[in-house]
Formats: structure tokens, C-alpha cells, sequence
């Protein structure tokens, strides 16, 4: 007995040994598995040393989304923006994800937190998205937010815009030589600074060439309706003038001026193709190159909270071609203010400068500092019109 113990219990020890062993394998082939042989629990957020190194090439491409006002085929500024989402997917090699038509209502707050939720960079791209962008910015500290035109920022969300008051101003010399009546219509979109300083920089741009010339304002209150653009266009021809511009994102206005043989610019990019041959020009963005550099500084780990504002110099605005009909002596005049522009010669926003009431707003050789151009709330002397409150 004593014998057939002793092979028993040798029996149970190569029993064991071999138990140790294959536990030892299976734990190798089936890590998801616990000791039960049931699935293992989900890992933490933390994760493991080897799960991090997995994840690190998503870090270096991070997932991007894009909020817009309108439709990219509005011919205008949704447009220009999905233009540069598709020059930063081409230059870093990353798939952007991008939300149409959205309102700046509480929806937009809505989608911008949906959004933050599976994206690590999210451009919010219209002025009235700035309070939604940051209450979500501040729930998601982690998700870099970038908003376009607006003055608010938080650690993790800056805004980016550009002086395209610059492209307003050179549009304004080419209209008050253009104009054979000395009388300027502008469809204003919204009574914002943004609208507001581009009035008046296209404005003054026309006094610089031709001071007699006036300006009549009407404001539609949308970004992108053409029926009703279309409608503040014609009343301003019906008013008298012969040259408009527009600060929509439709090329409405030029429409209605060129059935009625007037000269007209709309916004934001080149819309020459709607009327040729009664297209003045009219200022344009180039978003691609600030998108790929927010995005690339986001990769490199060197994105911090800031309030860019791109300009002639840099790139980021610039004006559509001319239209056909406009002479070369025009052409000249406006080529020649841009290259000062450039160079920082001349700086359109320099006194005197006096509103339609009759106050001096910038004194003689004073320039309006950027915060004093990006809150203005006066219209210059010239315009016709009030800012509705």
C-alpha cells in the first residue's frame, strides 16, 4: 500500500506539473479569457503599456470635424471653408468629418458635443456658434476647439479669422471707379461687427478714388437665402445704384445686377462665374493653409489657445479675379493699393475717419488698433443707412 501511495502521489505531482504547464499556454493564447473561463472584464481607460503603444498612431492623426453654416455648394463662404478641409486632408493625409446646415441655435450645441464626443479637434465655422462652441469646450477639456470670427476662448478652444476688411476696401476702389452715378449699394448679411467694418472698409475704399460716391445699405438678416438677397439687391438698383456689393454667401446679388446691366461683387470667393461679364471682384479666403497648420500643431503637441487673424500678407485673404469687363487702369489702381496693403503701407483703417453722423471715430494719423476694428459698431461718413438694433 505504502508502495502504490507513493506511485499514487508521483502520479499526482506529473499530474500537476502538466496542469501548470498547459495553464501557462492557455494563459498566453487567451488572454481575454479569465480563470474561470469566462471573457475577461473590458480594460480600463488607463490602459496597459502595450495598449498605449497600439493606440499611438491614432494620436499622431487626430480625428477631425468640421461644423458649417451652410452647404458647401453655397458658392461662398461654406464653400471656401470645405475647400481648405480638403487642402489639410490632402497635405496630412487626414479624413475630416463634416456636419451641413447647421443652425446657430441650440442645435449647434447639440451637434458640437455629439461631435466632441469621437473627435479630437473640432472648427466651428460661423460667428453665431461662439457661446454653444464654448460651453462645450468647457465640458471636454481634452478636444481642441477652433472657432471661426468669434472673440471668446477658453484653454482648450481658441478663434481664428482674418482681416478680409483688406479684400472689402480694395473691392470698394474698383466699384467707386466703376460707378457712372457716384452711388454704391451694399446687402448687408447680418448688423455684426464682422459685416459692419467690411461696409465700411468697402466704403472707404470708394472715397479713396472717387469721394463724392455714397452708399445705401439694406440688411437681410441671413447668410445664405438667395430669395431674399435677391429681393435687397433689387431694391438697391431700384434706389439708383449701379454697383453692389454683397456680403452673403450667395451669388443672389450679382444675379439680380447683371440682369440689370449693374456691376457687382458678392463674397467670400470668386463668383465671377455667375455674371461675367458685370463681376467686379470681391474679397476671398484661403482657409487651407491656417487648417493645416492648427491640425499640425495639434499633432506636434504644440497647440495652444490663441486668436489668429490671417490677412493679405500671409495668405489667408486675397481678392477674386476681376471681372471682364473691368479696365486695366482699375485693375492697376487696385493691384497697386494691395501691394501697399502688403507691405504694411497703407493701413485703410487710418484717421481721419469721421461716421454719418458727423463724429470724428479716428482722429487724424490714429489707427484703429485690431479689438477696435473687430468691435466697431458706427458707420462711416458716405453711408446711407442706420444699424439696426
Amino acid at each position: 500500500m505504502k508502495k502504490r501511495g507513493q506511485a499514487l502521489s508521483f502520479s499526482f505531482a506529473i499530474m500537476f506539473l502538466l496542469a501548470v504547464v498547459l495553464a501557462g499556454c492557455g494563459s498566453n493564447n487567451n488572454s481575454g479569457t479569465n480563470a474561470s473561463g469566462t471573457e475577461a472584464p473590458a480594460a480600463s481607460n488607463a490602459g496597459t503599456a502595450t495598449e498605449a503603444a497600439a493606440t499611438e498612431p491614432a494620436a499622431e492623426k487626430p480625428r477631425v470635424a468640421f461644423v458649417y453654416i451652410g452647404p458647401p455648394g453655397d458658392g461662398g463662404y461654406t464653400y471656401q471653408h470645405d475647400q481648405g478641409r480638403l487642402y489639410m486632408e490632402k497635405e496630412l493625409g487626414i479624413k475630416a468629418d463634416t456636419v451641413e446646415n447647421v443652425p446657430e441655435s441650440a442645435d449647434a450645441e447639440r451637434i458640437i458635443t455629439e461631435l466632441a464626443q469621437n473627435h479630437d479637434i473640432v472648427f466651428t465655422t460661423s460667428f453665431g456658434y461662439m457661446d454653444y462652441t464654448l460651453n462645450v469646450a468647457n465640458k471636454f477639456p481634452k478636444v481642441k476647439f477652433l472657432h471661426a470670427s468669434g472673440y471668446k476662448t477658453a484653454a482648450n478652444m481658441g478663434t481664428y479669422f482674418g482681416k478680409n476688411y483688406q479684400g472689402s476696401y480694395l473691392a470698394g476702389i474698383a466699384a467707386g471707379k466703376m460707378t457712372k452715378k457716384n452711388h454704391l449699394g451694399y446687402v448687408g448679411a447680418f448688423p455684426i461687427s464682422e459685416v459692419i467694418y467690411n461696409l465700411n472698409a468697402f466704403t472707404l475704399g470708394a472715397q479713396s478714388v472717387n469721394p463724392e460716391v455714397k452708399v445705401d445699405v439694406v440688411w437681410t438678416n441671413t447668410w445664405y437665402d438667395p430669395a431674399t438677397e435677391r429681393q435687397a439687391a433689387i431694391s438697391l438698383l431700384d434706389k439708383g445704384a449701379d454697383v453692389l456689393l454683397a456680403y452673403q454667401d450667395s451669388p443672389a446679388t450679382l444675379q439680380a445686377a447683371a440682369e440689370r446691366g449693374a456691376f457687382a461683387g458678392g463674397n467670400d470667393s470668386d463668383m465671377g462665374k455667375y455674371g461675367p461679364d458685370h463681376y467686379l471682384t470681391n474679397p476671398v479666403w484661403n482657409w487651407g493653409p491656417y487648417y493645416v497648420k492648427a491640425v499640425q500643431s495639434v499633432m506636434d503637441g504644440t497647440w495652444k489657445s490663441e486668436q489668429y487673424s490671417g490677412d493679405m500678407a500671409d495668405g489667408m485673404i486675397d481678392i477674386a479675379p476681376f471681372g471682364s469687363k473691368v479696365p486695366d487702369d482699375v485693375k492697376k489702381l487696385v493691384e497697386d493699393a494691395k501691394a501697399k496693403i502688403i507691405s504694411g503701407e497703407l493701413d485703410i483703417f487710418t484717421g481721419p475717419i469721421s461716421d454719418n453722423q458727423g463724429k470724428v471715430k479716428v482722429q487724424e494719423g490714429q489707427k484703429l488698433t485690431l479689438d477696435e476694428v473687430l468691435s466697431m459698431n458706427w458707420l462711416a461718413k458716405g453711408i446711407e443707412g442706420t444699424i439696426p438694433k
